[in-house]
């Protein structure tokens, strides 16, 4: 059982999702191929390698420092989905206390993040963006606060409810971005921004749960 996020368990988190977005990469960019213009696995791979010259040392790292890193790291990237995310984490960032960020705190951070990403895109779920599991895993979170759930047990049910969200962008037409121009052709295609949610919140239940 984990009650809080420190420093140590922030930057495994990051170092985990980094390696899983590795290994993820071209399938990735064969999605956003399909729907897109092929850029989204570049671009935030280039986000990622930023962020890791950033990442504070394990001796160093606490909650806000690992996550205003990665935060740093997408905003200085280019394209659409690198600000989003630059946004979403630095509101994640701000979540935190001396001891580390429990699962009130995460469920506030992400929440915040989730509304900035939708004032910024204009997104909502059934748009077939990002959106569409960033908004399940937000609620799931909000809703193990009210249930007083650790932080781990509401990271896993976070990242299935992610995952479950970036699988429904498949049967979705896409109202916004580039995927919005190919109609039907992007039919059964799951949007990468939202598969990247997915692999985002695994790998923090995956880290966290131990």
């Amino acid at each position: 059982m984990t009650d809080h996020i420190d420093g140590a368990l922030a930057l495994s988190w990051m170092n985990r999702f980094t390696e899983d977005f590795h290994d993820a990469q071209q399938a990735l960019t064969d999605l956003d191929r399909q729907a897109g213009d092929g850029d989204f696995g570049t671009n935030l791979a280039s986000a990622l390698r930023k962020v890791v010259a950033e990442l504070p040392t394990a001796e160093d790292a606490t909650f806000a420092s690992v996550f205003t890193a990665t935060a740093n790291g997408f905003l200085a990237t280019g394209g659409t989905s690198g600000p989003l995310f630059g946004m979403w984490f630095r509101a994640i960032s701000r979540s935190t206390a001396p001891e580390g960020t429990g699962t009130d705190l995460l469920a506030q951070g992400v929440a915040a993040g989730l509304a900035k990403v939708q004032q910024l895109g204009g997104a909502s779920v059934g748009d077939n963006t990002m959106i569409d599991a960033l908004a399940p895993a937000s609620q799931s979170l909000l809703d193990a606060s009210t249930n007083g759930l650790t932080v781990d047990k509401a990271l896993t049910s976070a990242a299935e409810a992610a995952r479950a969200g970036a699988a429904s962008t498949a049967e979705l037409l896409a109202a916004r971005g580039r995927a919005s121009y190919v109609g039907e052709l992007a039919r059964g295609v799951e949007d990468p921004g939202a598969v990247t949610v997915a692999m985002f919140f695994e790998a923090g239940a995956a880290v966290v749960s131990g």
